[in-house]
Formats: C-alpha cells, sequence, structure tokens
C-alpha cells in the first residue's frame, strides 16, 4: 500500500476533485478546520477546570484581642 508513487496519489487526487469539485472539498477543509480548532479549545477549557485556582493571598498575623462590651448596662 505504500508502495504507490507520487503519480498514483496525483491521479487519485484529480479524480477525487472531479467527482466532489473544488467547492465542496474547500468547504470540507474549512469545516474540518473547525472542528479541530473547536476541539483544542474544549481540550484547553477542560484542563482548566480540573485544575483548583491557585491564588496567593496575604495573610495579616497580627492579633486584635478585644473585649464585648454590653451596651444596655445590663451587665453592671
Amino acid at each position: 500500500m505504500g508502495s504507490f508513487s507520487v503519480w498514483h496519489w496525483l491521479i487519485v487526487l484529480l479524480i477525487i476533485l472531479l467527482v466532489f469539485g473544488t467547492k465542496k472539498l474547500r468547504n470540507l477543509g474549512s469545516d474540518l478546520g473547525g472542528a479541530v480548532k473547536g476541539f483544542k479549545d474544549g481540550m484547553k477549557e477542560g484542563s482548566a477546570e480540573d485544575k483548583p485556582e491557585t491564588t496567593t493571598a496575604k495573610v495579616d498575623t497580627k492579633t486584635i484581642d478585644v473585649e464585648a462590651k454590653d451596651k444596655t448596662g445590663a451587665g453592671h
């Protein structure tokens, strides 16, 4: 199968062009390209959803001690 020469492939291509026409083949190529692009975008989107978002936050380590006071004055 792999022993076909370049001339064999050119003849096959010519027959395909005669049967389908260049417009159908061009549309088929653009549809196939769009499908491949959509697949790649979906794979990027899927891998982004699988990874958890890593965020770094600066945490203040100072502790503030507060005392709660009763505003009604009932406790005193």
